[in-house]
C-alpha cells in the first residue's frame, strides 16, 4: 500500500474538477493501481526537452494516464491519434483561454486520461506535442 503524500494541497489552479477513471478529465495525480509504462514502451522523442514524459496505465491497460504540460489560462487535452499493432500515437494539445482574458503565469502538469480500443500490451506509445 503506498504510503500518503506528504505535499500540501496545491493552490494552483486546476484545468478541471478531478475525476478519476474519465478518459481526459485532468486531475493532479496518478490514478490509484496505475502502472508506469516502462521506457523501453514510450518514444517521447517529439516532445520538447522540458516536457514531462511519465506515462502510466490503468483497467488493464485500456487507459494511458499521461502527464502534460498547460500553463495559465490553458488546458491540456491528449487524444489517441492513431492505434494499430505495433504502436499507439497520443497528440498532447494545450488549448488557449479566451483572448483579453487574466491569467497567472505558472505551469502545471495535469494526468490526461486516454481510452485505447484495446489494452496497450506491448505497443510502443509515440507522445507528439500539437500547437
Amino acid at each position: 500500500m503506498p504510503a500518503p503524500s506528504t505535499a500540501p494541497p496545491s493552490s494552483a489552479p486546476t484545468s478541471a474538477p478531478s475525476q478519476p477513471g474519465v478518459p481526459n478529465a485532468p486531475r493532479q495525480e496518478v490514478p490509484e493501481g496505475s502502472t508506469k509504462l516502462p521506457d523501453k514502451q514510450l518514444d517521447a522523442a517529439a516532445l520538447p526537452a522540458d516536457y514531462p514524459r511519465e506515462v502510466y496505465t490503468s483497467n488493464g491497460g485500456t487507459i494511458l494516464n499521461i502527464r502534460g504540460q498547460e500553463g495559465g489560462c490553458g488546458h491540456a487535452t491528449a487524444e489517441a491519434a492513431q492505434q494499430d499493432g505495433t504502436r499507439v500515437t497520443v497528440n498532447l494539445t494545450e488549448l488557449k483561454g479566451q483572448t483579453g482574458q487574466m491569467c497567472t503565469m505558472d505551469i502545471r502538469h495535469p494526468v490526461i486520461s486516454v481510452s485505447l480500443a484495446a489494452p496497450l500490451g506491448e505497443r510502443t506509445v509515440v507522445l507528439k506535442q500539437m500547437r
